[in-house]
């Protein structure tokens, strides 16, 4: 196999490789490929493969799971794909890299303004579009009825307000993540409405399982605490990896949070 080069970078450790569409390799299965570089052991390690492609705006970008799954955007995947160009735009002297960058996903374009850049972490404010399908509706798994909140913000999200352990996180929440009352899977996120301006969660991820940070995942907590828990319409929502400022205003959801370039590598092995 030719060699390719991968970035790797996380957002409060929810991490993703970078790989621009030209270097995909010719006729790679692209699923194969993600299981591949993303696994932990034998590969780069990453919660799942960007391939983008750069728009006279900023970039459009694909999303395939840990385990090659497909996602039609994610928060976290957004900010570390726009941290790479505005590291790139930095790199090259544009005294523009303050702009506005456009990151076009399979749930519509995201624009994120940065905020900031600091010891090689950029921060960006992203305009999430609005939630969608808010319902709040009993789910029977095994011999329990949970009390969930579904709804989409781009991709499909189901929040479980109340205790948060990880206990619940693996007998739960995992299960909740194939229930067959999705058909396409969800991601899952126990939440605590701590104070009426902080939320915390955990997260299990749709084609990923537990992870540090998820930022449709902590959009999602937060409107359904919003609506739902009694917490304030610009909250903190603090998981493993950080907090992220979640706003969801009349003009939709903004999510405020950072992303750091980790490494820009080079894949040698054979991939099958």
């Amino acid at each position: 196999m030719i060699p390719f080069p991968l970035v790797k970078a996380h957002a409060f450790g929810n991490d993703f490789l970078l790989l621009d569409a030209r270097e995909v390799p010719a006729g790679i299965d692209r699923p194969v490929l993600a299981r591949a570089v993303c696994d932990r052991h034998r590969g780069v390690g990453a919660d799942g493969l960007i391939i983008h492609t750069a728009t006279p705006r900023g970039a459009s970008m694909r999303l395939l799971n840990a385990d090659g799954s497909p996602s039609e955007v994610s928060g976290n995947g957004v900010r570390c794909l726009a941290a790479w160009i505005a590291c790139r735009r930095l790199t090259a002297g544009d005294s523009d890299h303050g702009a506005t960058i456009e990151v076009e996903t399979d749930a519509g374009t995201k624009r994120l303004a940065l905020l900031g850049s600091e010891r090689g972490r950029h921060t960006f404010r992203a305009d999430m579009g609005h939630p969608e399908r808010i319902t709040r509706r009993q789910i029977r798994v095994g011999e329990t009825l949970v009390d969930a909140v579904t709804l989409r913000v781009g991709n499909p999200q189901c929040v479980v307000l109340g205790e948060v352990t990880e206990e619940r996180l693996h007998s739960l929440a995992a299960r909740l993540a194939v229930h067959p009352h999705f058909a396409e899977g969800t991601n899952v996120e126990l939440a605590s409405v701590d104070e009426p301006g902080r939320i915390r969660i955990l997260i299990w991820e749709r084609g990923v399982g537990p992870t540090e940070a998820s930022g449709t995942g902590a959009c999602a907590a937060a409107v359904a605490a919003i609506r739902y828990g009694g917490a304030d319409r610009d909250v903190q929502v603090t998981s493993p990896g950080g907090a992220q400022r979640v706003e969801w205003t009349d003009e939709g959801i903004f999510l405020t949070g950072w992303a750091e370039i980790v490494a820009d590598v080079r894949w040698l092995a054979e991939v099958s």
